[in-house]
């Protein structure tokens, strides 16, 4: 608990400088850690005996970021549809090139299928937070900011409360087999603290900056997201059991790799897009 809390401290000023420059700076950013995320998940595979196409992954972790961007209004308002038709291409080809490339023995398909999530799942869910960031309908950059850092605090307690609780606790396991250490005390103290917190952090911090969202909406998306962090805990600890390993990297010296780290936001930052979306917040 006392390494997360110095961690924080470092990283949450960062971040906050980093999400309120927003824009091409917040997508590049985001399009490095897509690119060494996918590289984790590639790796992956490799170990699980499945070879996926990596150049050709890492053009689609950074290009969903990107262009996800550039179609936006603060960015090059680009056409979604130039968007589309370049997802569609750079699908066809990776597809094509991949199955044609190698024979049958050496899992064509499943070498694409596996190029392709890593992309998605490591550049584009993430993707999502440039819609938080860049909505026309928020009225400021902090508050914009603001709408950021609500799915990622409620993230960073969820956890920590959940360690804590599970640790204080105990009780039965809530995934024995993929997260030994995860207990269902834990997993509900870490909801019960973001259903707390989210309706605190928004009359604290939203209301002021103009952003009103009610109590009760806020009650459920602390829920929702809780929730949506922990299964995404479990599934990246899905992943490294497959292949049976602890960390999915390095990247990150003693604290693993980008998909240790981030796990949680992956299934979280999509999340919260889609109920504040819901919600007419963004």
């Amino acid at each position: 608990m006392t390494r997360r809390v110095a961690v924080a401290a470092v990283a949450i000023p960062a971040a906050l400088g980093l999400v309120y420059l927003g824009g091409w700076v917040l997508a590049g950013l985001i399009a490095v850690f897509g690119i060494a995320g996918a590289r984790e998940i590639y790796r992956l595979a490799e170990r699980g005996g499945v070879r996926p196409t990596p150049i050709a992954g890492y053009v689609g972790a950074a290009g969903l970021p990107l262009v996800g961007y550039a179609v936006l209004p603060d960015g090059l308002a680009l056409e979604t549809r130039w968007a589309v038709l370049g997802g569609t291409a750079w699908l066809i080809a990776l597809v094509a090139t991949t199955t044609a490339t190698r024979p049958p023995t050496a899992r064509p398909l499943a070498a694409a299928a596996v190029t392709g999530f890593g992309a998605v799942y490591a550049g584009g869910l993430p993707a999502f937070l440039l819609l938080l960031r860049h909505s026309a309908l928020v009225p400021s950059p902090w508050a914009a900011t603001a709408i950021v850092f609500l799915p990622l605090v409620l993230t960073w307690v969820c956890d920590s409360l959940a360690m804590a609780g599970g640790f204080a606790i105990g009780g039965p396991k809530l995934a024995p087999v993929l997260s030994p250490n995860k207990t269902w005390a834990g997993a509900v103290s870490g909801s019960l603290g973001a259903v707390v917190l989210a309706p605190l952090y928004g009359a604290i911090v939203l209301a002021p900056l103009g952003v009103g969202i009610s109590t009760w909406l806020l009650l459920v998306f602390g829920g929702v997201v809780s929730m949506a962090g922990q299964v995404g805990d479990v599934a990246e600890s899905l992943l490294k059991r497959e292949v049976g390993v602890k960390d999915s990297g390095s990247f990150f010296p003693g604290h693993g790799g980008v998909l240790d780290r981030f796990d949680s936001l992956y299934w979280v930052i999509p999340t919260s897009a889609l109920l504040l979306t819901l919600f007419g917040t963004v």
